[in-house]
């Protein structure tokens, strides 16, 4: 049934595919830039376009909800954001990125029905086929939506656990991307991957995780880069980061030569609250705060950058920054959920924006980080942001 499911939305999905011919790329004019420009320090020259090894978009949270604003009775149905979608693969594949890494939430979930299930992940293989064929392969990074289901406890309370049985449908709908090395070669023959393994991941035991976690998490490299893809709610182990196994992983990635160590997990670390606001609409990584603790400061061990969602909304920060800090959170939980922060209740209108990031990555490990978006009226595409990023401390 699921391979006929994604036949049928891969047939009806077909005009996706022809990309616009030009894009109208506007600069935000009445909003100021939660990251102002970069400028080089003096000595310190602009990396040529030849120095660029690998260029990657990323954002999360395409899912959406029957009783969202404005939602067709397409989207009632298939439960994503379809226009957003469709518009950010267009403009995805325009900058000719290698790959898409998508931070969770591409289903609403939250279903035993089986059949519902399978309906929303055909959906959003679908449109994500359009995006393969065209040149960027799509890595699948699992969400809060994807692995739990809220379930009553015994206190009557309900509360989101991740259940053994949606982590297997996890796999069923996703495991042919992770990794498919022949089409990854396909799309980029000139980036190969290298030092993936099925078996490294985080193990039965380790970090109170309970199941295989095999294509839950996992790694790779391109080049000297390093690419981490993290479950932030394994069974057992709900809104926690696994830091014993990415303790080894990194070790592993540093002995092999990397120099730029990119993470990509659902849940943040820490929350964004905009001024005005006493606090998110989202918990993430927070709820556990000495897991949180132990695992950024791996990410600043290593001076890595940590993309993520769950929060539907565009924001950047160094988190630590006060303390020296360097590492960067960028939430890009913006790709058509319905926004958590609702009209009146930011100054920032970019806090209303769906966004993603552009990530060039450089021979020398460092990164440069644009975030295009467009307003909740489909405007014209903004540059929000950009800056770049020191290589790896390795």
């Amino acid at each position: 049934m699921k391979h006929t499911l994604i036949h049928k939305i891969l047939s009806s999905l077909i005009a996706l595919a022809a990309f616009s011919n030009s894009q109208s790329l506007v600069f935000a004019q009445n909003a100021e830039p939660a990251i102002k420009p970069m400028t080089h320090a003096k000595g310190h020259r602009k990396a040529p376009k030849e120095d660029v090894v690998f260029r990657f978009a990323t954002y999360g949270d395409s899912r959406t909800a029957l009783k969202a604003d404005g939602i067709s009775t397409q989207d009632q149905r298939w439960l994503n954001a379809t226009p957003v979608v469709s518009r950010m693969i267009r403009e995805i594949s325009a900058r000719h990125a290698n790959a898409l890494f998508f931070n969770g939430d591409m289903v609403l979930g939250y279903t035993k029905d089986a059949t519902q299930l399978e309906r929303e992940y055909a959906y959003w293989r679908g449109m994500m086929g359009t995006l393969m064929e065209a040149g960027a392969y799509v890595v699948p990074v699992p969400g809060n939506h994807e692995s739990q289901m809220p379930t009553k406890g015994e206190d009557g309370k309900t509360v989101k656990l991740a259940q053994p049985y949606l982590e297997q449908a996890w796999k069923e709908n996703m495991g042919d991307l992770i990794i498919d090395q022949n089409r990854w070669r396909q799309i980029n023959p000139n980036s190969p991957i290298t030092a993936f393994d099925l078996n490294n991941a985080p193990q039965v035991g380790e970090d109170g995780i309970q199941t295989n976690q095999s294509q839950m998490s996992y790694s790779f490299d391109v080049g000297r880069a390093h690419f981490v893809i993290i479950n932030t709610d394994p069974v057992g182990a709900d809104s926690t980061a696994p830091v014993t196994w990415i303790k080894k992983d990194f070790e592993a990635a540093k002995q092999r030569g990397a120099n730029a160590f990119m993470v990509f997990g659902h849940k943040m670390p820490f929350t964004y609250i905009p001024e005005g606001l006493t606090k998110s609409d989202e918990d993430g990584l927070n709820t556990n705060e000495k897991n949180r603790d132990e695992f950024w400061s791996i990410i600043e061990q290593y001076r890595a950058t940590y993309f993520c969602g769950h929060e539907h909304v565009y924001h950047a920060s160094q988190p630590t920054l006060k303390n020296g800090g360097q590492a960067w959170q960028v939430i890009v939980g913006s790709g058509g959920s319905p926004f958590g922060i609702k009209p009146g209740e930011s100054k920032n209108p970019q806090d209303r924006m769906y966004a993603w990031a552009d990530v060039e990555v450089f021979k020398n490990g460092s990164l440069k980080i644009k975030i295009w978006g467009f307003d909740e009226n489909k405007g014209p595409t903004q540059l929000l942001a950009h800056w770049r990023v020191k290589p790896a401390k390795v």
